[in-house]
């Protein structure tokens, strides 16, 4: 079923031994083939989460369960989550350790005991989903910034996970390098791996999620359908967060008359579309412009 939990959080705290609290009563749930986007300022308890998600942190209070069954914390049930949940950190250095690009997307592969054939087999596979494959024999210190995060997934990739988790993963790339990173995680949820990515970038997150959980304080403020954001002006403002500004746009424009309130354009493209279609001067007040629809507030 498309609308199937693959994970859950069940009001999870944790408390780090410094006393400090990285989640408070923090609940949500993952559908098993969308796209997440864990939204919230720097500090807000993002990273602590994803680190609960693949069994890096342990919940001081609560639990997670995958396809409905508690998590094992045991070695083996630890192993066994991350063949299915994978997890690339902000910083590509932390998880590149191997001399060339082949070795450090095998690194994974191996340790699962699979044969020589088999890892080959998983690493092109891996590296050709991300664009890598000519840069198989490339030392790792050689690449671009942006290369190593793709790296960093391919050898996520390469353990065939059903979920992937990625820790602002548009962070230190420029436009280009974003849009390929984008190009990527697009084919991926085309075959129907789930996806959570960690952002504070609220203009992103409406423009590409289906789930939206928004996070301050360490606590699961809301989640919703990234569609029906624009109804979430209450939750955006006490998480401290803005309205997109495509919104933000389309509401002015629908207060000087010059597009209807309905359809909420998903993105600045389909809004500028819409501009372009409607005359100078000739406001379409009662037309429904082609395109993604959203709900208004």
């Amino acid at each position: 079923m498309a609308d199937e939990l693959l994970l859950e959080l069940q009001a999870v705290s944790h408390v780090f031994a410094d006393g400090s609290r990285g989640l408070d009563d923090c609940s949500l749930g993952i559908r098993r083939g969308s796209r997440n986007a864990l939204l919230g300022a720097n500090g807000s308890g993002k990273t602590t989460l994803l680190l609960h998600l693949n069994g890096l942190l342990q919940p001081s209070a609560g639990g997670i369960r995958i396809d409905g069954s508690p998590l094992d914390y045991s070695r083996d049930g630890l192993v066994a989550l991350r063949r299915r949940v994978g997890l690339v950190f902000q910083n590509p250095e932390r998880q590149l350790f191997s001399a060339s690009v082949f070795e450090d997307v095998s690194f994974g592969p191996l340790n699962l005991g699979l044969d020589e054939a088999e890892v080959r087999a998983r690493v092109a596979q891996a590296l050709a989903a991300v664009g890598m494959t000519e840069q198989a024999e490339r030392p790792v210190h050689h690449l671009s910034f942006g290369q190593k995060k793709r790296v960093c997934i391919a050898g996520v990739l390469a353990m065939r996970p059903e979920l992937l988790l990625l820790d602002e993963p548009m962070a230190g790339l420029d436009p280009g390098m974003q849009n390929e990173l984008l190009q990527v995680l697009d084919a991926l949820t085309a075959r129907g791996i789930s996806i959570v990515l960690a952002t504070h970038d609220v203009d992103f997150a409406y423009r590409w999620a289906d789930d939206i959980h928004l996070l301050s304080g360490g606590r699961c403020r809301a989640s919703f359908a990234a569609a029906d954001l624009p109804q979430q002006v209450a939750a955006l403002h006490d998480a401290g967060q803005p309205l997109p500004a495509v919104i933000a746009l389309h509401r002015a424009l629908v207060a000087r008359g010059v597009l209807p309130a309905e359809p909420v354009p998903g993105d600045i493209a389909q809004l500028l579309a819409w501009l372009a279609e409607t005359p100078s001067g000739e406001p379409k007040m009662n037309e429904t412009p082609p395109g993604r629809q959203r709900s208004a507030a």
